[in-house]
C-alpha cells in the first residue's frame, strides 16, 4: 500500500522536461565518454595485434642526418648515442649495422644477361632479418658469399635499366638460383667471389652479408677506416610513436620518414581521445547535476506527504531504498543502451577495416565494460547521497 502511495506522490510531483533533459545530458556524455575508452583500446589492439604487426615498419633503421657541413666522421654513431637510445621507452631491441670497409662491385658470369655495379654490403644480427634460409650461412669452407638484396633493386633492374636495354625481365625464384661474381678489391690487388642471393626483403635497404664473413673480410681486406657505426636498427613496437619521431628530430636522427607517418595519426588520435575525454567529462557533471536538482525538487514538491507518511509510522530508510529503485534503474537501462550502440558501431567498424586488411576485434574492449559500471557506480552514490539528505532534511 506504501509503495502504491509513493508511486503516485512520484509521478505527480516529477517534472517530465527535467527528467527528459537529464536523460539526454547523461546519455551524451555517457556516448563522449565510453567512445574515447573505446577508441583508445581500437588503437591499442590494431598496435599490438600479431595480425597487424608490420614485420617492415617496426624495424626503423636510424642513423645521423647529413647537413651540408657533414662528414664520414660526424655522421657516425658515439657509444653516448647508442647507450642514448637503448634507454628510450619506444625501444625494444637493438642491433648495429656493420659497413665492409672495402670495395664491392658485382658482375654477371653470364653474357646473355649482363651487367656490373658497384655495390657495398652491410650486416646485422640475425634476429633483425625477415628471410628464413638454409642458405643463410657462411664459414672459411663455404663455396659461395650468401646475399640478401632489397626488393627494391630488383624492381629497378626488371622495370628500370631491363626495360632501357632491351633485356629479359627476372623472377626473385631466377635470381637466386644465378650465380653473381663479387670483386673485392683489398690492399694487395681484388680477388672475386661468387655469391648468390637467398632471398629479398623491404627491412634494410642494403645488401647484406653474413655477419662472419662481413668480421672476416674487413679483417682482410680492409683498409684504416673508421669503424665506428653509423647506423643502427631498432625494434620498436609503434613506428608512429610521437615521442620516437620528436626524439630522432631532438637528437639529430632520421629514418624513412614512411615508416613514421602515422605519428601525424596517432596525433590525431589523441587528439580526438582527449576531447571526448574533457567533453564526456562536463556532460556528465552536468547531467548528475540535472538529476540532482530533479530528485531535490521530486522530494521538495512531496515534502508535506513524504511528512505525514513518516508521522503515520513509514520509516525514512524504506523511503530512501523505494526512491533509489525509482531513480536509478533508469540510469542503468541509459547505460546499457549506450553499450549496445557502441557495440553496434564497433561491429561496424570492424568490418570496414576487414576490408582494408586491418584486424579489429568486434567485441568492445573490457575497458569500455568496466569504465561504464564505475560511472554507474558513481550515479549510484549521487542517487543514494541525494535522496538521503533530502529525505532527512523533510
Amino acid at each position: 500500500m506504501l509503495n502504491i502511495l509513493l508511486k503516485k506522490l512520484i509521478k505527480a510531483s516529477a517534472g517530465r522536461s527535467r527528467f527528459v533533459l537529464a536523460v539526454m545530458g547523461l546519455s551524451i556524455a555517457l556516448l563522449l565518454i565510453l567512445s574515447a575508452v573505446q577508441v583508445e583500446a581500437d588503437y591499442d589492439d590494431m598496435l599490438n595485434n600479431k595480425n597487424n604487426q608490420d614485420s617492415i615498419a617496426n624495424f626503423l633503421v636510424i642513423n645521423k642526418e647529413v647537413t651540408e657541413s657533414s662528414n664520414s666522421a660526424s655522421t657516425t654513431l658515439s657509444e653516448a648515442d647508442i647507450a642514448s637510445l637503448k634507454k628510450q621507452p619506444f625501444v625494444q631491441e637493438t642491433g648495429l649495422l656493420t659497413p665492409s670497409r672495402f670495395k664491392v662491385s658485382a658482375q654477371s658470369v653470364s653474357n646473355r644477361i649482363p651487367f656490373y655495379t658497384d655495390l657495398f654490403f652491410e650486416s646485422v644480427p640475425d634476429e633483425f632479418i625477415d628471410v628464413k634460409s638454409s642458405g643463410w650461412k657462411w664459414d672459411d669452407n663455404s663455396t659461395y658469399i650468401p646475399m640478401i638484396v632489397p626488393n627494391m633493386f630488383l624492381t629497378m633492374y626488371n622495370f628500370g635499366f631491363a626495360a632501357s636495354q632491351d633485356l629479359p625481365q627476372l623472377s626473385p625464384e631466377l635470381v637466386k638460383s644465378l650465380p653473381i661474381q663479387i670483386n673485392i678489391k683489398g690492399p694487395s690487388g681484388t680477388v672475386s667471389y661468387i655469391g648468390k642471393a637467398v632471398g629479398f626483403s623491404d627491412r634494410i635497404s642494403s645488401v647484406l652479408v653474413p655477419q662472419p664473413f662481413m668480421d672476416w673480410a674487413n679483417k682482410k681486406f680492409g683498409g684504416n677506416q673508421n669503424t665506428q657505426p653509423s647506423r643502427i636498427i631498432i625494434k620498436t613496437k609503434d613506428p608512429g610513436d610521437p615521442v620516437l619521431v620528436n626524439y630522432l628530430k631532438v637528437h639529430g636522427l632520421t629514418t624513412d620518414s614512411d615508416k613514421t607517418r602515422f605519428s601525424k595519426l596517432r596525433k590525431t588520435v589523441d587528439i580526438i581521445v582527449n576531447f571526448s575525454w574533457i567533453t564526456g567529462a562536463v556532460m556528465l557533471l552536468f547531467a548528475l547535476l540535472i538529476f540532482t536538482l530533479f530528485i531535490q525538487l521530486t522530494i521538495a514538491s512531496a515534502r508535506e506527504e513524504i511528512v505525514l507518511l513518516i508521522t503515520l509510522g513509514a520509516a525514512p530508510r524504506q523511503l530512501q531504498r523505494f526512491l533509489v529503485k525509482q531513480f536509478f534503474p533508469s540510469n542503468i537501462v541509459i547505460t546499457a543502451i549506450v553499450l549496445g550502440v557502441i557495440a553496434a558501431l564497433q561491429v561496424w567498424l570492424q568490418q570496414i577495416l576487414q576490408g582494408q586488411n586491418i584486424y579489429l576485434n568486434p567485441v568492445i574492449s573490457v575497458y569500455s565494460i568496466v569504465t561504464a559500471i564505475l560511472i554507474l557506480l558513481v550515479l549510484w552514490i549521487v542517487n543514494f547521497t541525494t535522496i538521503r539528505k533530502y529525505i532527512r532534511q523533510a
